[in-house]
This record gives structure tokens, sequence and C-alpha cells, in this order.
């Protein structure tokens, strides 16, 4: 069941409805049922391996807990550790390693076969077992105390809005949430169905009209494009994979709001960051948050957080070491996907944070306007440049065109429809004056009601009207393969 259709809609409606009206315990009971539900919408069979993660890590929790010595809690962890990236190897990492194990073979001389593997990639499998595994090493650090009620934790792992693609919650977040049904309030429906109704807009009108051209794009042979081709390429392709998955992170955190649930938000207008540490506060938060608390702090030795807030602001400190920056970015894009393109991804990101390392101390006497504008400027394309990787997960193919900026000749032809171009341009336009608008402008409607009602409600009307001609599940979201 995808979020973008009307079937889910309805399932929504349904879910939202018995929350409300069910006795606690019923209610915990139909959360539960209603999610395994949804995710059987794709593959009923796929239920058994995200039940199996979750009864993994409900045990081995309480093992940790009631362990009487460390080192007994640690041989508890590393089974908590060893079924979800063992289930994560088996289906996502199993065949890349084999192709390259293979490849390595062969190129010494000995002829061997390739291995023929039919995997399916289970929906959601890096999201819920990620989050498992959070839970397993809270309780390891005593961060909070094993939740004794299953289906209470199980809520907590499959509760279906952020099911299939985040955000990465900790238990501490939800788990209080869920235990405890809040007091109905309509300002709570009311900001639910907006979340979604933004969501659904920037799904089916933007991303999904955005994809024809950014396919079409890179689909073309890399030597008839030219370096305002491939830049141009990669903004567009930022902003298809931005509204693609921030829609996806609106209807979650909507149709978790409905029920009186509160999730951190997970996107920031990242594309007006100021500097690669700003970025990664304002993207995929919860992601860079757990790669934080999880990985990367621990490798560099800095005391960890309990919060999918704050995003990888600690991974351009100074005093932390370059080796385990490098190591969790190339980490963090070998989870995106079995390709060294993904890890190239990675990399890019480590140099750009290595980068800004060097040049922080020189701007931190400039005006702070100055400041932000020239961080702006210099920030988005960077990161927009750091996408082409993700979408071609061709190496080969990423350095072609990365080669491309640096020949000035190339400047001079053009290989994509001239309204390519102009929608490249209006989207950079339209994200800034939508920040300006709800940041600033926005607020000082909101004083007055009238005014407030005038401005708003047409614009609702315009953005459900959209929704409504262009509503169909012609696409899964981008995040689903991961």
């Amino acid at each position: 069941m995808i979020f973008n259709s009307v079937t889910y809609l309805l399932f929504l409606a349904i879910v939202v409805a018995l929350y409300w009206v069910l006795p606690n315990r019923a209610r915990l009971w139909m959360l539960f049922t209603s999610s395994l539900v949804f995710y059987g919408f794709w593959r009923v069979e796929f239920l058994a391996v995200m039940l199996f993660s979750v009864i993994v890590d409900y045990v081995a929790a309480r093992c940790i807990y009631s362990a009487r010595t460390q080192r007994r809690k640690f041989g508890f962890l590393l089974v908590s550790l060893t079924a979800n990236l063992g289930l994560l190897f088996v289906f996502k990492y199993l065949l890349f390693f084999a192709e390259n194990i293979t490849y390595v073979i062969q190129l010494a001389g000995f002829e061997i076969d390739p291995l023929v593997l039919n995997i399916v990639l289970p929906l959601g499998i890096s999201f819920y077992t990620f989050q498992t595994i959070s839970y397993s090493v809270d309780v390891y650090r005593g961060f909070i105390m094993p939740e004794r009620d299953f289906i209470l934790y199980g809520c907590y792992v499959t509760f279906f809005p952020q099911l299939v693609a985040g955000p990465i919650l900790r238990a501490v977040e939800v788990i209080p949430q869920l235990a405890t049904r809040p007091s109905f309030r309509m300002a709570d429906i009311g900001l639910g169905l907006r979340r979604i109704l933004y969501g659904l807009f920037l799904k089916v009108v933007l991303a999904d009209n955005i994809s024809p051209l950014v396919d079409s794009g890179f689909a073309m042979d890399v030597a008839t494009l030219g370096a305002i081709d491939v830049w141009t390429l990669a903004f567009l392709f930022g902003f298809q994979i931005y509204f693609d998955f921030s829609a996806y992170s609106h209807i979650a955190l909507g149709s978790a709001r409905m029920m009186g649930i509160c999730f951190p938000e997970n996107f920031r207008f990242p594309y007006l960051a100021t500097s690669p540490r700003d970025f990664w506060r304002r993207w995929h938060i919860s992601l860079s948050s757990w790669i934080r608390d999880y990985l990367y702090l621990p490798l560099a030795g800095i005391r960890v957080h309990d919060r999918s807030t704050g995003g990888l602001a600690n991974a351009t400190l100074e005093r932390s070491r370059n080796g385990a920056l490098f190591l969790t970015w190339a980490i963090m894009g070998l989870w995106h996907g079995a390709a060294w393109s993904f890890v190239l991804w990675g990399i890019y990101h480590a140099l750009a944070i290595t980068l800004y390392r060097l040049i922080r101390p020189v701007t931190t006497g400039l005006h702070e306007k100055v400041r932000v504008i020239g961080g702006i400027i210099i920030t988005l394309p960077v990161m927009m440049l750091g996408w082409i990787p993700f979408r071609t997960q061709d190496i080969s193919t990423t350095f072609t065109m990365y080669a491309r900026l640096f020949d000035t000749e190339s400047y001079h032809w053009y290989g994509l429809r001239e309204n390519t171009y102009l929608i490249c341009a209006l989207l950079v336009v339209g994200i800034a004056c939508t920040y300006i608008f709800r940041e600033y402008l926005l607020p000082r409607l909101r004083r007055n009601v009238v005014t407030s009602f005038m401005v708003e409600v047409p614009g609702f009307a315009v953005i459900a009207g959209l929704v409504f001609i262009f509503l169909r599940p012609i696409s899964q979201f981008i995040y689903f393969q991961f």
C-alpha cells in the first residue's frame, strides 16, 4: 500500500476512526494488526522477516536488561546486531559481495561462473532493522528500560506511517506516546490533514512530473551532454528526490498526528543550508542522527545522544577524526544501496565536510549576511552535484559527467529540451520564495484572521485541486528501494 493512492487514504480514515473510539488495549491491537495489513499489501510473505526482527530485539533487550554481568549484556547485544545486520546482508548485500568476490577471482586468472541469485529486497528492511537495533543498543546503554508489553513494542517498530521509509525513531520518542492515547483534538486532525495534503502535492504534482525529465536526461548518451546539461540534471534530480522523500515524511508525520502522535521533523529546507554541516542538520534528520549516535560518535570517541534530532552536526567538529568520518560516510552510502556508486556518494560528502572544516575558520570573521548568502550560493551546487553518483549508480558514468564540468568547450552546447532548463530555474526560485513566504510573510499574515483566511483557504483549494487531478499511484517513493 503506497501513500499516493486512494486505497491508503481510505485505510487511514478507518484506522484513525477506530483509534479514537476503541478502548486502550484494543486500540494497540488494532494498530499492530493494521500495520501488518499495510505491509502485507506489498508482499505478505515478507511479514515473517519483519516479525523475526521484532521478536529478536524484544527478547534480546529484556535479556540485556536482566543480565548480571557486562559480558553477558554485550553477548545479548551481539545477538541483536547479528540477527538484524544478518538480515540486511542476506537480502541487500549478499549479491553485491558475491559479484565483487567473483570479479576479483576472475582478475586473478581463475575461471568461475557468476553466482546467480534471485533475491527480493523486503520493503523497508533498512529502516525497521535500524529502528530495532537502536532499541537494543539504547537498552544496553541504559538510556531506556525494555518494554514488557510485546504489542506496544510491536506497534513502535511496525507503526505503519513510518514503517517503510522512516523517519527512523527512537523508542523513547514513540513508545510513551503509544502507551497512552492522548485527548482528542480537532487541531491534530486538521494539522495532520494539512501535512498529508502538502505531502501529496510534493509527490504527485512536483516529484512525479519532474521524474520524466530526469529519466530522459540520464538515459541520454553522456557524450551528448554539455556541462550545463550536467548541472541541470544534478539539480533536477536533487529536487525530485527532495520532493519525493520529504513528501513521504510529510504524509507520515501527518498520518501520525491525526492520532495525536508527534514525530520529529525529517526535513528543514535543506537546499537553503549554509554549509555541509547545516545541510545534514536539515536533510533526512532521523537517519543522519541515527548514523551519528550508533556509528560515527562511537567511532570518534565522542558522547552520543538519545534523540533522533540534530542530524550529523557533530560530524564536523574539528576535534573529531577524519578516519571515522570517511568510514561513517562510506557505510552511510552503502546503506542506501549495494553499489560502489553509493559508496562514492558517501565519500563525496565526507570530502565536502572535510573541506568545510578547513575553510570554516576563514569565514568566521565575515558579516553574518555575507556568510549566510555566500554559504547558500556555495553549498547548494556542491550538494546538488553529490546526487550524480546517487542517480547514475555507475561510477564510470559519474566521473564522465563530473569531467564535463571542467571541459570549458562543453559549456557551449545543450542536449536537453529547452523547457528542462526553464523548469530547473523555476524550481530554484520557487524553493527560495516558499521559504521566504513560510518563514517571514505567513507569520505576519496569521496575526490577522481575515487576511490569513483570504490567503490560506484559496491556497489550500488550489493545492487540493491539483492533488485531485494528479493523484494516481503511478510511481512508488524513491526511498522504497533503499
